[in-house]
C-alpha cells in the first residue's frame, strides 16, 4: 500500500509552519489534528454551514473542503490569531461577546471570521448587507439578532481605532 504524503509550508497566525501530510487532507483536518488549532469547528464537512471559516490570504472561505494543499505557501488565519499579542480580543471578537452574539459557541468562530474580513470590506454596512455576509454561516441558537448588532458594534469601534493596526 502506498502512503503518499506531501510536505506543506505556509503562514498560520504569522507563524510559519511545517507540515507533512496525506494529500487528501483538507485545510481544516491540517489546522486541527496537525496544529491543534481547534477553533476552526467542523460542522456539515460540505462547506454549506460556515463553521470551518477561516482567512486565506485575507479573504474569508470555509477551510473542511479546501484541499491542504492548496495552504502551500499562503497565508492562513484563525479564530486563534484575532486577539492582540497582549491578548486583548479583536473588535470583532468583544463585539461579539458584549452584545451576546454568542450561545452555544459553535458558529461562532466561523461567524467572526467572517464578519472580519466582511468588515475589512465594507466598514460601513447596511443591515441587508450585514445579512448577507454572513448567509453561508448557520447558527441555530442565536435567531440572528445578536449576531448583526454585535457586526454594527464592530463596525463602529473599528471606526473609533487608531490607523495602524494590524489587519489579521
Amino acid at each position: 500500500m502506498h502512503h503518499e504524503r506531501i510536505e506543506l509550508d505556509f503562514t498560520v497566525n504569522g507563524e510559519p509552519v511545517s507540515v507533512t501530510v496525506p494529500p487528501v487532507r483538507t485545510a481544516a483536518e491540517v489546522l486541527r489534528e496537525e496544529l491543534g488549532l481547534t477553533g476552526t469547528k467542523i460542522g456539515c464537512g460540505e462547506g454549506e454551514c460556515g463553521a470551518c471559516t477561516i482567512l486565506l490570504d485575507g479573504e474569508a472561505v470555509t477551510s473542511c473542503l479546501l484541499p491542504a494543499a492548496r495552504l502551500r505557501g499562503r497565508e492562513v488565519t484563525t479564530i486563534e490569531g484575532l486577539a492582540g499579542p497582549d491578548g486583548a480580543l479583536h473588535p470583532v471578537q468583544q463585539a461579539f461577546v458584549d452584545c451576546g452574539a454568542v450561545q452555544c459557541g459553535f458558529c461562532t468562530p466561523g461567524m467572526v471570521m467572517r464578519t472580519v474580513a466582511f468588515l475589512r470590506e465594507n466598514p460601513d454596512p447596511t443591515d441587508r448587507e450585514i445579512a448577507r455576509s454572513i448567509e453561508g454561516n448557520l447558527c441555530r441558537c442565536t435567531g440572528y439578532v445578536k449576531i448583526p448588532e454585535a457586526t454594527r458594534a464592530a463596525a463602529r469601534a473599528l471606526a473609533a481605532e487608531p490607523a495602524g493596526r494590524p489587519a489579521p
